[in-house]
């Protein structure tokens, strides 16, 4: 068959046509088909592929957020042990209740040590600040600059935390008058901050 004899074909009655037109007809209609089902099933398969990559985007954001939290809470960790490990260190260097005394004759004797006299040594009553107690001490000492210098030296020396506040000199007859305020702060014991507890809880109830 050529061409032309498909144009003579009568398309309202396939059944009359010879076996040939109809074979040929058969296998372009089974291509047309075959066709058409695969570009629809790629169509399928496209969307398919582009929600796996839009999937695999999400999941490399998610992965590298939890990565960069991963990082970052280590830095915290490590950061939070140098803090506790620096603040043990300090902690050692307050005194306790029973430490008192003998750090306040530790500044006395740094005074004398350095030929001092003490015109004033006077403790202040302990101001309480969270979980330490703050005791000031007021001071009034005299002799020579070098000595004075010494001894301020010799106090930011002691193994317990003592600073000098207030510092005012004056110079009479040849001889130099250093008043201050020396502070040095302790911890408080369980005892003392169970009953610091009990009194901010009452306090807190006297108020409803």
């Amino acid at each position: 068959m050529n061409l032309s004899d498909f144009k003579n074909l009568n398309p309202k009655a396939p059944g009359a046509w010879p076996l040939p037109a109809k074979i040929v007809t058969f296998v372009m209609m089974f291509a047309v088909v075959l066709v058409l089902g695969t570009l629809l099933d790629l169509e399928g398969q496209w969307e398919d592929l582009q929600k796996v990559k839009a999937e695999e985007v999400t999941l490399k954001e998610t992965f590298l957020s939890k990565k960069q939290q991963a990082i970052n809470l280590d830095l915290i960790k490590k950061q939070l042990l140098d803090t506790q490990e620096s603040f043990g260190a300090l902690l050692k260097q307050l005194p306790n209740k029973s430490e008192m005394d003998a750090l306040l004759t530790d500044i006395n004797q740094a005074g004398l040590g350095r030929g001092l006299q003490f015109d004033l040594f006077r403790p202040g009553g302990e101001v309480i600040n969270g979980a330490f107690a703050e005791q000031p001490i007021t001071i009034k000492v005299t002799g020579n600059y070098d000595d004075l210098g010494r001894f301020s030296s010799d106090i930011s020396m002691l193994p317990r935390i003592v600073t000098l506040n207030d510092i005012s000199i004056a110079q009479t007859g040849g001889v130099l008058t250093m008043d201050a305020t020396a502070k040095t702060f302790r911890y408080l014991d369980e005892e003392e901050l169970s009953a610091q507890k009990r009194a901010a809880k009452a306090a807190a109830g006297g108020k409803k």
